[in-house]
C-alpha cells in the first residue's frame, strides 16, 4: 500500500509534491504549504486510501536552514491500517505560517495550539489559537532552537478559584 499512497499523491498533484520517500515502511511526502488543505481533504475524504484519523501534528526548528520550520503531519487510515507523513516546510522566518486543518480534524485544535506555544507557527484560520502549555505573560517560544535557556520570564500568580480561601 505504501506505493500506492505516495503515487496517488504524486499524480493528484504533481508539482505540489516537492518530494517523497519511503524508508522503513514510513512514507513521506513533502508538500507544498499552499497546497496542506487541499492534500489533506483529498486524503480524508476524496481518495479509497481513507485517512481518517489524524496522529499527530508537530513542527521542527531547522535553524541555520532554509526553510527554518517544518510542520509535520502524521496520518492514519483505521479502516485500512496504513500511515502517511506529510512535511510542510514554511517559508516565512521568523513570522512562520500556515493553514489551519482543524476544519478536517477536530483533533488538530490542541496540536495546533502546542505547535504555537513552543515553536510560534501561527495556524491561519485556527478557532482559538492561543497558549495551552505556558502561561499567558511568557515571553518567546522555548523550543526554538535560537531562545536563549537561561532567560528570565516575568512571574505570573495564579489567581485563586472563588472557593479558595486566601
Amino acid at each position: 500500500m505504501s506505493a500506492a499512497i505516495l503515487s496517488a499523491l504524486r499524480e493528484r498533484f504533481g508539482d505540489s509534491i516537492a518530494a517523497t520517500h519511503n524508508y522503513r515502511g514510513d512514507e513521506t511526502a513533502v508538500i507544498a504549504p499552499d497546497a496542506l488543505i487541499e492534500i489533506c481533504h483529498f486524503l480524508r475524504d476524496e481518495s479509497p486510501l481513507a485517512m481518517k484519523c489524524l496522529m499527530d501534528l508537530t513542527c521542527v526548528d531547522y535553524l541555520g536552514r532554509e526553510p527554518r520550520f517544518e510542520v509535520v503531519y502524521h496520518l492514519y487510515s483505521p479502516t485500512l491500517r496504513h500511515r502517511v507523513r506529510l512535511k510542510a516546510p514554511l517559508t516565512d522566518g521568523e513570522d512562520p505560517q500556515i493553514d489551519s486543518v482543524t476544519q478536517l480534524w477536530h483533533s488538530a485544535d490542541w496540536y495546533e495550539r502546542e505547535a504555537w506555544d513552543l515553536y510560534g507557527v501561527r495556524f491561519r484560520g485556527h478557532p482559538d489559537l492561543r497558549r495551552v502549555l505556558l502561561y499567558d505573560q511568557f515571553v518567546g517560544h522555548p523550543l526554538r532552537k535560537d531562545y536563549p535557556k537561561e532567560r528570565r520570564q516575568p512571574l505570573a500568580r495564579r489567581a485563586p478559584a472563588p472557593d479558595e480561601e486566601t
